[in-house]
């Protein structure tokens, strides 16, 4: 895969799942750091790079949260809502190197981008635009970044179905490419409790919902990567899960995120997976071809005959094996009454050779 052109999802997604690393915030306001983990994610098998790209005046109200007060996973952050966002915030001047950086790992470079000029400032560089939960019902910014023409992955938190209904429709009236839309829950509380508000089947609702209008995927917060497995036995094709070099770091993402070992481990695990699922055409699959000798039962003589008698259902027994040329017992009924052509033994194999036609 030639990571320097454009990104086609439906190619992409008809082979194997694909990753987004989303690093979010835990560049922790250094691009050697961000740098570093796109080298980290990369060679821990994601295939994409994901930032957020916001500034905290445009996507927070100071104010606002000051007479709300923090709630959910806000009540452990020491400071105010606005100055962790302020300090989460990237540089967009970093773009051109992270972009680079990601070419030279071999994997795409993307971004979420929480604001409007910040939709412009990134078109050259990222390879998709990922679209928030929480911008969902934002109709400007939906219709700025579909109108890009770029692929779009649309996260899907805390939302109805009608919001999700709403936002496919007005995204895929402006963009010609396939959408990614992603079932997500939005918690990041790094609670074990939250696999229990997954809801992963909503993912075969929204298949049946849009059929081959999008593309599948999962953008999760939990622990682990069993949510992951389940996913992709949905059917989902593209994952997307945050990604640190540390849990333990400070910083409002680390703490949910995975790590070089865990992300690896759920690559490898979803890779075996994918061959295990196979092409879903039932068939005899080619390592149990010698089981189906072995295991079926075949039609064998438990008599001698002769020539020109005729079959009888007390001359033979079904046992197994089941060679390849013996006749099926579940058609034996067929057979019944026609003659031999010759004198046979008993615990000859009955095959259609054996009898006149």
């Amino acid at each position: 895969m030639n990571y320097k052109k454009k990104l086609n999802f439906e190619i992409l997604t008809k082979n194997k799942t694909y990753f987004i690393a989303d690093i979010a915030a835990n560049h922790d306001g250094s691009l050697q750091r961000a740098k570093k983990l796109i080298r980290l994610c990369a060679k821990a098998g994601a295939d994409a790079a994901k930032f957020q790209h916001f500034k905290a005046e445009t996507i927070v109200s100071d104010r606002g949260f000051k007479s709300l007060g923090k709630l959910t996973h806000q009540k452990k952050w020491k400071e105010s809502v606005f100055e962790v966002y302020k300090k989460a915030s990237i540089n967009p001047k970093w773009n051109k190197e992270l972009k680079k950086e990601c070419q030279k790992n071999r994997i795409h470079y993307m971004t979420a981008p929480y604001d409007l000029d910040y939709v412009d400032e990134v078109e050259h560089d990222v390879a998709a635009y990922k679209i928030g939960s929480g911008d969902i019902n934002w109709k400007t910014i939906l219709i700025k970044i579909a109108k890009k023409n770029k692929p779009v992955i649309l996260a899907s938190g805390a939302s109805t179905l009608n919001d999700v209904i709403r936002a496919v429709r007005l995204i895929k009236k402006y963009n010609k490419h396939k959408l990614v839309l992603m079932q997500c829950n939005t918690n990041y509380t790094n609670n074990e409790k939250n696999l229990e508000h997954l809801n992963l089947n909503v993912i075969s609702q929204y298949n049946k919902i849009f059929k081959k209008e999008i593309i599948l995927g999962l953008s999760d917060h939990t622990q682990g990567s069993l949510s992951v497995l389940a996913a992709i036995c949905l059917g989902a094709k593209v994952i997307e899960k945050h990604f640190t070099d540390n849990n333990n770091r400070n910083g409002p993402d680390h703490k949910f995120s995975m790590n070089p070992l865990t992300w690896k481990k759920m690559v490898v695990e979803a890779r075996i997976l994918e061959k295990a699922l196979g092409d879903g055409k039932k068939k005899i699959e080619l390592n149990e071809k010698d089981s189906s000798v072995v295991q079926r039962r075949g039609v064998w003589l438990k008599a001698d005959v002769r020539k020109n008698q005729k079959l009888k259902r007390k001359m033979i027994e079904v046992l197994r094996p089941c060679p390849k040329n013996s006749i099926d017992p579940y058609i034996l009924n067929k057979f019944i009454g026609k003659k031999f052509l010759k004198n046979f033994k008993k615990g000859k194999l009955l095959t259609k050779e054996c009898l006149k036609r």
